[in-house]
């Protein structure tokens, strides 16, 4: 009756179905100049705070404090409807670095909504009532502008950007207690096992680590002596 399992890509268990990309700190950076002015500030928000989608675009300007360098966490938008934050953990305030702030004071005054009760990113076709429609700006404007800045073989979300966070944190060495509190996780086991990922040269250097513990250089050398190919053996390849 059909040709393909329908239920193939529904996720069952807490295990994921493929492991998530993320952005390394220079493609974020190679990203951010092919944005216009609205999504940069999107994408900047996104990748330095680990905002989920749904509270990105439900914040509204009384919700950034610029003194404090705070963003209060209060409310989320699903389907253009609003609702409270996922959890208790998820309503924890966020900070803001200087230079993101400085990013928003300039969007606000670039904005044609900039009062209080305003979203930051509002939906101008609909008068600024609703926040924008996120996957719209995905599909038309980020993936587009990734490709543009040679960011390829990846599939970009907007969740994209709080694994990407959650990694840098670990590269960095932020200990998982912060990185928990920053990622607004009911608990650390969520951060560790859903939100971080070994970057590559991690992994690299680990094993290397690993070989210079286990194998004196001498041995090493030996080793690499004994695994180069004879000349009869190079004859016979």
């Amino acid at each position: 009756m059909v040709d393909r399992n329908p239920t193939q890509a529904v996720r069952c268990s807490s295990k994921r179905l493929k492991e998530p990309d993320i952005l390394t700190p220079e493609e974020f950076g190679r990203l951010l100049p092919k944005l216009p002015h609205r999504e940069r500030v999107m994408v900047l928000l996104a990748g330095t705070t680990g905002l989920r989608r749904s509270e990105l675009i439900a914040l509204t300007w009384e919700d950034v404090n610029f003194d404090t360098l705070e963003i209060s966490i209060n409310k989320s938008c699903v389907r253009a409807q609003i609702w409270q934050t996922k959890t208790a953990a998820s309503a924890r305030p966020v900070p803001l670095s200087p230079e993101v702030a400085s990013a928003l004071s300039a969007w606000r005054k670039a904005s044609t909504y900039k009062e209080a009760k305003d979203f930051l990113f509002p939906s101008v076709r609909k008068n600024g009532r609703i926040p924008v429609w996120p996957d719209m700006i995905l599909q038309n404007v980020i993936r587009p502008a990734a490709k543009a800045a040679g960011i390829v073989g990846k599939v970009i979300g907007w969740h994209t950007f709080r694994h990407s966070l959650g990694t840098n944190l670990r590269f960095l060495g932020v200990d998982v207690k912060v990185a928990q509190e920053l990622l607004r996780h009911a608990n650390a086991k969520i951060t560790l096992d859903l939100y971080t990922q070994a970057v590559s040269s991690q992994k690299r250097e680990a094993s290397a680590k690993v070989v210079e513990m286990l194998l004196p250089l001498k041995v090493r050398k030996n080793l690499q002596h004994l695994s180069a190919p004879s000349a009869l053996e190079k004859v016979a390849v």
